[in-house]
């Protein structure tokens, strides 16, 4: 099974910080009070409080994705180069 990150919208984010608060082993605030997630996937044992974490943000702005889907889908860019002007 691989592993999955976290994310952020940054559009939809608000700056409440309740995921900071609720995962702050993955989530810390900037200055104003916006997420700067971890990079790397998330670890088993912190899954379900990500999932968790996912559930309460109260503008949806997290998200949990495949940590491979960002790698396939650059590699996948860089071998097509008309898919990456259709992606825009």
């Amino acid at each position: 099974m691989t592993g999955q990150r976290l994310r952020v919208n940054p559009i939809r984010c608000d700056a409440y910080g309740h995921c900071a608060e609720l995962l702050p082993e993955l989530v810390r605030a900037d200055e104003w009070g916006y997420p700067i997630v971890s990079e790397s996937a998330v670890p088993d044992d912190l899954l379900d409080e990500a999932r968790r974490t996912v559930a309460a943000c109260p503008r949806l702005a997290l998200f949990l994705e495949q940590a491979e889907d960002r790698a396939a889908l650059e590699s996948a860019l860089q071998a097509n180069p008309i898919a990456r002007l259709t992606r825009s």
